[in-house]
């Protein structure tokens, strides 16, 4: 519920864990309404990034504030995943132009445009398959080599992921069955 009065440090607060980033359901519920968060974009305050999205000015960029405007975009609902969860994790040199976002299976049904350069793929997550990076929730290890072996990621980066993967102790080879299945034409993993 929106109180009567905007709370400027309540604002803060949740930006601030966000990339400077909020939505308009989080400014609403500390006071802010619609006409109020014109006003603040108008006067430069805040800057509106996407539809529903917004970020305070004056907050310093993040380096991948891109990933935070598209969980925010997402309503929370979305997971970093694949391409770029495999970046985050350090394990591969891929370098993915897009976001890639994972979100519940029943958005399959959704009339929505992803933002632009964001990557929409579908799967009912569990929490165990999730952990965080900075403000976003990513795909653990292992889940993201599985789903980039599901969507065919070049044999020599997913080799190269699954290397660094367990010689990192990030994963367990044995976990890997879709992995070792996808690299198999391509020599496995010795290769």
């Amino acid at each position: 519920m929106a109180n009567d009065r905007p709370n400027w440090a309540g604002l803060f607060d949740i930006a601030s864990t966000q990339d400077g980033l909020f939505t308009t359901r989080q400014a609403a519920e500390v006071g802010y309404s619609t006409r109020l968060l014109v006003h603040h974009v108008r006067g430069g305050v805040f800057a509106r990034v996407l539809h529903g999205v917004y970020r305070l000015v004056y907050f310093p960029a993040a380096e991948y504030e891109g990933l935070t405007i598209a969980w925010l975009w997402s309503g929370f609902e979305g997971c970093i995943s694949h391409e770029s969860a495999l970046s985050l994790h350090r394990v591969s040199d891929v370098l993915p132009s897009q976001v890639h976002l994972t979100v519940p299976q029943s958005w399959r049904h959704r009339r929505v445009t992803p933002p632009e350069g964001v990557v929409l793929h579908y799967a009912d997550l569990q929490p165990l398959e999730k952990a965080w990076y900075g403000a976003v929730p990513i795909t653990k290890p292992e889940r993201t080599l599985v789903d980039c072996a599901t969507d065919h990621l070049s044999p020599e980066l997913l080799r190269q992921a699954v290397d660094q993967a367990i010689s990192r102790g990030l994963v367990d080879m044995s976990a890997l069955a879709v992995v070792q299945s996808a690299l198999a034409p391509f020599g496995g993993l010795a290769a």
